[in-house]
């Protein structure tokens, strides 16, 4: 799919700084999608959509599949090969990343979401929460990462 503005908006957002180590911190240790998460960033900040938690659970369910058949054993292979064989390391994160885009593609689909004004960090932040416990360190920095206008 091309013209994915969820896309456009992830790789903006997951360029500024404590962004990343927000979102993996977040799936490592809570096991969620930084796709899923991404996803309800959006919905909030670009498209002014406060998702309920039904929603949130229907679009992550949909995607699940795609997630535990192919992403998760490429990033398992990228992790088992980092600093053994660098050629291959850099296959696998570029197969990895295009897993993750394919995802997004489903997501941005299934959601039937566009872009609306009025949209901002705290209607994001109500989807976030959905997902992830209020409090908890890394999402409150992943929250501070989105508030931030992003770097030049």
């Amino acid at each position: 799919m091309t013209g994915n503005p969820l896309w456009a908006f992830s790789l903006a957002v997951y360029g500024r700084p404590g962004v990343p180590a927000a979102c993996l911190d977040l799936q490592d240790r809570l096991g969620q999608d930084v796709n899923v998460l991404l996803f309800a960033a959006w919905a909030g900040m670009a498209c002014n959509a406060d998702l309920p938690a039904a929603e949130l659970a229907r679009i992550d369910s949909a995607v699940a599949p795609w997630r535990a058949e192919v992403v998760r054993p490429l990033r398992a292979v990228r992790r088992r090969v980092k600093g053994e064989d660098d050629a291959l390391y850099q296959r696998m994160k570029a197969a990895e990343l295009e897993a993750e885009r394919v995802q997004q593609d489903r997501l941005f689909a299934l959601s039937g979401l566009r872009p609306a004004p009025g949209g901002g960090v705290a209607v994001a932040a109500a989807n976030l929460h959905r997902l992830v416990p209020e409090g908890d360190p890394a999402l409150t920095a992943l929250l501070a990462a989105l508030g931030t206008p992003p770097e030049p």
